[in-house]
């Protein structure tokens, strides 16, 4: 385990965090009409972090069980290719199309249980498993790596925590200074509405730079 991976796998995490499970389904919590309940939100992020990462270690399961069957090289020429295909697909996100986010803050006005969010962030996990591309890049890079199973736990662990620090930043801020927080907020929520399609692209484009660059400098350069 190298400080380049580590570091590797953060921005990834980070670029991770800006999708609508890990940041703007919280902000939307916090925009809900009312006094801003922890409990909910509390129920929300800790079930969207546990779903990534059972989501992960499943996903790892069966890429330990292909990378056996390769030698380093090439799997590192694997995680090579699935950088490129990444920065690729970037370029098929239309800026124009809007994401259809009315439906989720309809979901989460209308819910309020326990159960009910932990559904909208299983659910919220769901529809994301198809985009949620860096994180497959990001297992492509752990498990190319030849650690050992705990290390690999470990890593997913971290890589869930830090999808979810800009929304618990936001949360604090949204607590201490509500008054001068929440236009800011609902900025940012009117922003994802009009461009998130377009961030999307940016998102995946720089994922793919990440996976490239660790592969190649693995392949060339260690």
């Amino acid at each position: 385990m190298t400080l380049g991976l580590i570091a590797a796998l953060a921005g990834l995490a980070l670029l991770d965090s800006t999708s609508i499970g890990t940041l703007f389904v919280p902000i939307w919590l916090m925009l809900t009409p009312g006094r801003l309940r922890l409990s909910r939100f509390a129920v929300y992020l800790g079930t969207i972090t546990v779903f990534y990462f059972a989501v992960g270690i499943l996903i790892v399961l069966g890429a330990t069980q292909v990378i056996d069957h390769l030698d380093g090289p090439v799997a590192l020429w694997v995680q090579l290719v699935i950088g490129v295909l990444l920065f690729a697909v970037s370029f098929r996100f239309d800026s124009k199309k809007k994401p259809n986010t009315g439906r989720w803050q309809v979901k989460i006005n209308a819910n309020g249980s326990a159960a009910a969010l932990a559904g909208i962030a299983v659910l919220a996990g769901v529809v994301e498993l198809a985009t949620m591309l860096p994180y497959l890049g990001a297992i492509g890079m752990m498990s190319a790596a030849d650690l050992e199973p705990a290390q690999i736990g470990l890593l997913l662990a971290g890589y869930c925590l830090v999808m979810i620090v800009p929304a618990l930043v936001l949360l604090v801020a949204r607590l201490a200074l509500r008054q001068r927080v929440e236009p800011f907020l609902t900025k940012i929520s009117t922003w994802f509405a009009e461009k998130g399609a377009s961030t999307t692209g940016w998102i995946l484009g720089i994922a793919g730079f990440l996976v490239t660059r660790d592969a190649v400098v693995r392949l060339f350069f260690a």
